[in-house]
């Protein structure tokens, strides 16, 4: 059976290509992680609403999650609440990106 820990893994391979440094987990878009079986269900955001990389982060997102041995099916949904924030950033991340 396909493990969170196996998506989130997955999920530190795809990028936001704004911020090429720090993985869509690191930068805390990941909301949240449900597994039925051989389904992945992926709640996540962007940093803005209007952010022009939409379609390719969510597209790289389910790519990197088909990839796991034993996915069947994934959804990606984008979501908007709660909002983003860098409060959300990794302390490693921010250090990375120069905010700490």
């Amino acid at each position: 059976m396909v493990s969170k820990e196996q998506v989130l893994e997955a999920l530190h391979e795809c990028k936001d290509p704004e911020m090429p440094l720090v993985s869509i987990v690191e930068l805390g878009l990941v909301y949240e992680v449900n597994i039925e079986d051989d389904m992945v269900n992926v709640n996540m955001t962007l940093t803005t609403p209007g952010c022009g990389m939409a379609n390719f982060i969510a597209d790289d997102a389910k790519t990197k999650i088909e990839s796991i041995d034993g996915v069947k099916e994934v959804h990606v949904n984008l979501v908007w609440d709660p909002p983003w924030t860098p409060d959300r950033i990794t302390e490693d991340a921010k250090k990375r990106l120069g905010f700490a």
